[in-house]
């Protein structure tokens, strides 16, 4: 996988990133919503993968102060099972650190055992469950964090 570049979410990728979006998950946030997080919040980290020029995934995250949170990150169902999630998420985090984060945080359904497996790869631990937190069919979130320094 040469091909693969990381490179900083730009306006004309939201169309791309919503079909990642669509493909990854039931409760998809809207055009607008990224739009708005790579143009008006401050706090807004987001980055796009691409292979051979076509966006293959994508992260979000915030970043206030020294604590980050993941608002969300994704691979085309189609793409997975290469460790391109595992090769965006540790961009995520070496990004994270050069900025000075400490402590990085994200949510993800109880159910998702892949993704779990894959953020205890780096380190994160369960800091916690949100109930009811994903509004499709009320499932809870388990709160995952780690310490970066």
């Amino acid at each position: 996988m040469s091909n693969v570049a990381i490179r900083k979410m730009e306006v004309a990728d939201v169309q791309q990133v919503m079909e990642v979006e669509k493909a990854s998950f039931t409760n998809s946030w809207t055009t607008d919503i990224f739009y708005q997080e790579i143009t008006d919040n401050p706090h807004a980290y987001y980055f796009v993968m691409e292979l051979d020029d076509t966006i293959v995934g994508y992260v979000g995250m915030w970043i206030v102060l020294d604590d980050a949170q993941i608002t969300n990150i994704a691979i085309m169902p189609s793409f997975r099972g290469r460790r391109l999630g595992e090769k965006l998420f540790h961009y995520t985090i070496r990004y994270a650190i050069m900025k000075g984060v400490s402590r990085l945080s994200l949510e993800v359904r109880k159910s998702n055992m892949i993704a779990q497996k894959l953020y205890r790869k780096f380190g994160l631990v369960s800091g916690g469950i949100r109930k009811n937190y994903y509004t499709d069919n009320q499932e809870d979130a388990i709160v995952m964090w780690v310490n970066l320094t």
